[in-house]
């Protein structure tokens, strides 16, 4: 069994950085892309940040230059570091994997539970 676990939200000031991080455990035989999608309140899930196993990047335009993904492949974890955070950042954070449980398997992709990121004064 697969899972993704995030941490790191809260509550942060208009300016501020968090890093979000986000572990899969369980049984992995090999992880390809890793992202940061976030669901604000009345709204659709949207991407935020993707990172391949290869470790190219690609960001939403909202968030460009602002973020940065990144992983480490030997804990099986995704980050993302967010600055200059904006009250338009507030939202829950999910962290998604696509994911080969065994060698035997195809590609699945996971989905954590998400983390709260608020940003207000």
């Amino acid at each position: 069994q697969v899972q993704l676990v995030e941490s790191g939200g809260g509550l942060v000031q208009p300016g501020g950085s968090l890093r979000l991080s986000c572990a899969a455990s369980g049984s992995i035989f090999s992880i390809s892309a890793m992202g940061w999608y976030r669901q604000a309140p009345g709204k659709q899930r949207e991407l935020v940040a993707q990172i391949t196993s290869g470790t190219t990047t690609n960001y939403a335009d909202s968030v460009k230059g602002r973020s940065t993904i990144s992983r480490d492949n030997a804990k099986n974890t995704v980050y993302l570091q967010m600055n200059s955070l904006k009250p338009e950042d507030t939202a829950v954070y999910y962290c998604n994997a696509a994911i080969r449980p065994t060698y035997y398997s195809t590609w699945e992709t996971y989905w954590g539970q998400g983390t709260q990121v608020t940003v207000s004064s």
